[in-house]
């Protein structure tokens, strides 16, 4: 078993160690719990949530042992760069693996529960929000930062980025699943525009995004922000739909 623990949480370290190896039999599940596990624990009155990692194949078992870092151990190292260079995400608080002889059994996240109001995805799914425009405005502003600190957060996508309301309309915006995660001493214009091909398909949100991207990013217009931006949306979008016909295709097959 391999054990780390945020330094401000060390007091508390038998807690959380036996809230991990508890998870199967106790907290509050929180979401669907599809890919990945997430349940709710009280740690001596703060709210934590716990992620139990998808049990990986044979080969990641492998991998995960001795070449690469668990999604465990990437989700609270990256919080940690994150929260070093003022970017919003719940306080990591642990993680924990365990290990048997052929490699990674199992591992978990414990970070700090945020309760906010929305994520980017009401943003996509509801067109009416209130505060729309400002809030997206915002988000982008929001994510001009993130790239003007060399982040490159691979799964920005619209469940990821939590929305917090402040006083007079201004907002907070924390990431989340963080296993993901590029950083760089700068990102080229190309890297920019990529990172945001998953948040929606919606050319008008796209609009907005590249005419608020452009008054911070002087080094192109902004007739080619919404251009590249756009083209890396719809790049992605026919991706995405193909992968979908592709996973029919193999049903279909397997059914006959």
């Amino acid at each position: 078993m391999a054990i780390q623990i945020n330094e401000k949480f060390k007091r508390e370290e038998k807690t959380i160690t036996q809230i991990i190896n508890d998870f199967s039999a106790s907290g509050e599940l929180f979401g669907n719990g599809d890919r990945n596990k997430i349940k709710l624990f009280d740690l001596n009155g703060k709210k934590i949530n716990v992620k139990s990692f998808k049990i990986p194949n044979i080969i990641n078992k492998v991998a995960y042992k001795y070449f690469r870092k668990s999604k465990a151990r990437r989700s609270f190292e990256y919080a940690t760069i994150l929260l070093e260079k003022k970017i919003g995400t719940p306080e990591p608080i642990a993680f924990l693996e365990n290990f048997n002889a052929i490699g990674l059994k199992d591992s978990y996240y414990a970070s700090e529960h945020l309760i906010t109001e929305l994520t980017y995805r009401e943003l996509v799914e509801i067109p009416d929000y209130p505060d729309h425009d400002n809030i997206l405005r915002q988000f982008t502003k929001f994510t001009f930062d993130l790239h003007e600190k060399g982040v490159e957060f691979l799964d920005h996508s619209p469940g990821n980025t939590l929305i917090k309301k402040g006083a007079e309309n201004q907002y907070d915006f924390f990431l989340v699943d963080l296993n993901r995660m590029n950083f760089h001493d700068s990102m080229s214009f190309e890297q920019r525009m990529n990172n945001f091909s998953r948040l929606t398909p919606q050319k008008g949100m796209i609009a907005i995004m590249s005419n608020e991207y452009s008054k911070f990013y002087t080094e192109k217009t902004e007739a080619e922000i919404f251009e590249k931006m756009w083209q890396a949306t719809a790049d992605f979008q026919e991706g995405f739909a193909k992968k979908k016909r592709l996973k029919k295709k193999l049903k279909f097959w397997k059914k006959s």
